[in-house]
């Protein structure tokens, strides 16, 4: 991974520019990886259903976490574990709602990045979800939401998204890892060429993490010229998750 990010940051600087100077964003990126299975390493193993096999395995992968481990206080830990036994029911991905931030930068689903002067509009494909960045005076979060409040401003060529006023309710990854309301994330999102975004995270949250901690990983362009995100509703296919023990045998216990 280190290999991988110190090559794209010496890459030409081949970065298409907006109006204002700034490099342009825009464009359809998505992560490549195993981030979203587990931000931290990981072996390959068999997935909750024997019957889909190869198919249905977990991918093995390595750490985004700078320093390769997250930085869980003990009681954190052992919740993070007991999530990890119960993620195939529990998981907020399963149930189709929003991602969250950092996660929805590397859900394996494409996003798209609309960018103007005054607002930056990232639209996911996961969920139907999208955010707005505000670029001017930065404004406090007035309620706690899924998808946070996101400041954002330049510094350099570098997009510096500060986010903050979110709920306790989504995951980190399908390995469990969580976060309490009390959660900070600062995005740095750096066109590296025409293709890469270099995308750090730095995480905070007093309530599970003994301090700081940042993930490093890399977007990859949809050069595709027809491009386009698709529509993924996907709260019909999580209906009987969430729902079947309200209908049928369970609806008449």
């Amino acid at each position: 991974m280190a290999a991988v990010l110190t090559l794209l940051g010496n890459a030409p600087a081949q970065v298409p520019r907006a109006s204002d100077g700034h490099p342009d964003l825009t464009g359809i990126w998505q992560a490549m990886g195993t981030a979203n299975w587990d931000l931290e390493d990981h072996a390959a193993e068999a997935g909750p259903f024997f019957q889909l096999g190869a198919i249905g395995a977990i991918p093995p992968g390595r750490s985004v976490v700078e320093g390769g481990d997250i930085p869980n206080k003990p009681e954190a830990l052992a919740k993070r574990n007991q999530n990890r036994v119960n993620r195939w029911k529990n998981d907020p991905e399963l149930k189709c709602y929003m991602p969250g931030i950092p996660r929805a930068a590397y859900i394996p689903q494409p996003f798209q990045i609309v960018q103007s002067a005054n607002v930056i509009l990232m639209a996911y494909q996961f969920a139907s979800t999208n955010r707005t960045i505000n670029m001017g005076k930065p404004k406090p979060a007035a309620v706690d939401t899924w998808m946070g409040t996101a400041n954002g401003h330049w510094e350099n060529d570098t997009l510096v998204v500060d986010n903050t006023g979110f709920n306790d309710l989504s995951w980190l990854d399908r390995a469990g890892n969580y976060h309490s309301d009390q959660l900070h994330v600062v995005e740095h999102y750096k066109r590296v060429d025409r293709d890469h975004i270099r995308y750090e995270a730095t995480i905070e949250d007093p309530k599970v993490f003994t301090r700081p901690w940042k993930i490093i990983l890399n977007l990859y362009r949809d050069i595709d010229p027809y491009a386009t995100l698709s529509e993924f509703k996907c709260v019909e296919f999580s209906e009987e998750l969430l729902y079947g023990d309200l209908s049928g045998a369970g609806a008449k216990k």
